[in-house]
């Protein structure tokens, strides 16, 4: 399941650009906390624990613990802003969950045993379509990742989201077409020598 981080957080009085300004001054960045059909709450976050919690991975699919004023909110990160020059938080919004909640998220995918995958062995080059899948989720088991097996995969195989065991309460949110999530590509030595051979053939 997905880690917990906490923060600290103000209620903001002031919203607005000029205000926004002044936080960030202060070292502290504008947020919201929106959702669970409550009004939305302006907040402001430390900056630098922000920043640390948004390059450490996973920081739109881990729940948070945000206290504000003595209550202790829920919540998990859906959207951020960056500066478009420097390149910094500028603002995050935070949705509350509970443990009822689902959510929709992009969860990371793993591959496992590229180096006894026969394909990948003869040559192949592993051709990855979806480094994430999207999923439906409880907010309390978000899984950190989901694992495909190359261990029987050869050239020219398709390896799709049947084949990965889904973790308990998780569900693509494509549900019609069993879709494509790596295939076992030939290298272009074997591509060029089975052209030949289909040319000499005809």
């Amino acid at each position: 399941m997905a880690q917990t981080y906490e923060l600290s957080a103000s209620v903001r009085e002031r919203v607005g650009k000029g205000a926004a300004r002044a936080l960030r001054r202060e070292g502290l960045i504008p947020a919201v906390i929106y959702g669970d059909k409550q009004p939305a709450l302006s907040i402001a976050i430390n900056a630098k624990d922000a920043t640390l919690r948004l390059h450490g991975g996973g920081f739109l699919t881990h729940t948070a613990l945000i206290e504000v004023g003595g209550e202790k909110i829920n919540v998990i990160a859906r959207d951020y802003q960056l500066d478009p020059v420097k390149d910094t938080l500028v603002h995050v919004d935070f949705l509350r969950v509970s443990a009822s909640s689902k959510i929709t998220v992009d969860v990371p995918v793993h591959f496992l045993n590229q180096e006894t995958c026969p394909g990948i062995k003869r040559g192949g080059v592993l051709n990855i379509v979806r480094h994430e899948v999207e999923m439906e989720v409880s907010a309390n088991a978000i899984p950190e990742f989901i694992e495909l097996d190359l261990a029987g995969a050869d050239v020219g195989d398709s390896l799709h989201i049947s084949a990965v065991k889904l973790p308990k309460g998780a569900k693509p949110t494509i549900t019609d077409r069993d879709f494509t999530i790596a295939t076992i590509a030939a290298p272009a030595g074997l591509k060029s020598e089975e052209n030949k051979a289909e040319a000499e053939a005809e």
